[in-house]
């Protein structure tokens, strides 16, 4: 790609050890899920200070396993609170369970998770469960919606794809992904840290970790690790389950890569920092960093901007042809015609930011020097359009 683009929206940190932490789990000949799935996930439960760590084979089956776990579905009438500002997975995996999903708005433009006050303002008697999304690796305001949640005995349940080994600054204190009753991780290829694809469930409650990891393996009380190693050579299957087990090969590269994980996290705040400072040095007023009044309090998985909603598809042509990639995060999930259906009040902000909002390049390989390159870029690209 380097060819094609001068800076490219994402990269992928691989290294020498990443192929030989692969290379060494097919020499032992165990390839299914096993011993380095169990180092991945104790390391990934340490790294986050979680009591349990379930790794699954991505992270749309963690926000799955999540809501099944705290019995979405078991009601006809089951309403799930979400951000309309997300990817689709969790909305998706709602569905898949017979609930409904009910779309909030977000706090500000610089601020799109999602808005507490919308929270409380659409919680019934129907309401099963709450999902926040940390955009971009940067908390929700996680101390008043905990608190909200704990109010009405709903449970809470936090995507934390973009935060992996985050630390919350709120008052709750921990880590994004350990403050509600479970957080979801994926290890996609464009994220933090990757093992291709995969993901981790996170709790620290012991009836949630038992249920999801019966859950991920077809509801079966052992599993072929186990009786490789001459426990009972026979299994029930105690509940009804699914197939979102993990592998070793990408387990042994989620391992490498977690050794790398917080540099590369203090790679991206650096770059953070460096876009907020181009941004806010400008004369114009036409380019707002998200997330830059605070850039170092997040793991720097988004970078980006708003722009005039009628210049921002001219500049992102523009800055194509400047050879610097671009992107969208995200259009706003009850825009879309599949959950049209769903959509029953307007949300203007989250409408708004998605007209609005371009994604500019963020990687922990992105040299110093360029986020200031590419705000000039856009800049120039803004008073061409």
């Amino acid at each position: 790609m380097a060819d094609l683009w001068k800076y490219t929206l994402s990269e992928l940190d691989l290294t020498a050890e990443d192929g030989i932490a692969v290379e060494a789990c097919i020499r032992s000949q165990w390839l299914s899920m096993g011993p380095k799935t169990q180092e991945f996930e104790a390391t990934f439960a340490d790294m986050v200070d979680a009591k349990h760590a379930i790794a699954v084979s991505n992270g749309t089956a963690a926000l799955h396993l999540a809501l099944a776990s705290v019995g979405v579905g078991s009601s006809p009438d089951d309403e799930i609170i979400q951000p309309a500002i997300n990817f689709v997975a969790a909305a998706n995996m709602t569905c898949a369970l017979g609930a409904t999903p009910v779309f909030a708005d977000s706090i500000s433009f610089i601020d799109p998770t999602i808005d507490p006050k919308e929270i409380k303002a659409k919680i019934t008697d129907r309401t099963k469960a709450v999902v926040v999304m940390h955009f971009g690796g940067y908390a929700c305001q996680m101390d008043e919606i905990k608190s909200i949640c704990s109010e009405h005995e709903i449970a809470l349940i936090e995507d934390a794809c973009h935060a992996p080994c985050q630390p919350y600054s709120g008052k709750l204190g921990g880590h994004l992904g350990t403050i509600g009753e479970i957080g979801c991780f994926s290890f996609f290829s464009n994220k933090n840290m990757t093992t291709a694809e995969g993901g981790m469930v996170v709790t620290n409650d012991d009836e949630h970790a038992e249920k999801i990891r019966r859950m991920r393996s077809h509801g079966m009380t052992t599993l072929s690790w186990d009786r490789h190693h001459g426990r009972p050579s026979t299994y029930d299957v105690v509940m009804h389950g699914f197939n979102y087990r993990i592998d070793d090969l990408r387990a042994s590269l989620g391992v490498s890569q977690l050794s790398r994980l917080l540099e590369n996290n203090e790679k991206r705040r650096e770059r953070m920092q460096e876009y907020a400072g181009a941004a806010a040095a400008l004369a114009s007023n036409e380019v707002q960093f998200i997330f830059g009044d605070r850039p170092k309090d997040g793991t720097g998985h988004v970078a980006g901007v708003i722009v005039p909603i009628q210049k921002r598809d001219a500049a992102r042509l523009k800055l194509s042809e400047l050879r610097i990639q671009t992107s969208l995060h995200y259009p706003p999930i009850h825009k879309f015609s599949a959950f049209e259906r769903f959509s029953s009040a307007q949300l203007p902000i989250a409408e708004e930011f998605a007209r609005s909002m371009i994604t500019l390049p963020m990687h922990a390989n992105l040299n110093k020097g360029a986020p200031t390159e590419i705000i000039n870029s856009l800049n120039e690209c803004l008073k061409a359009a």
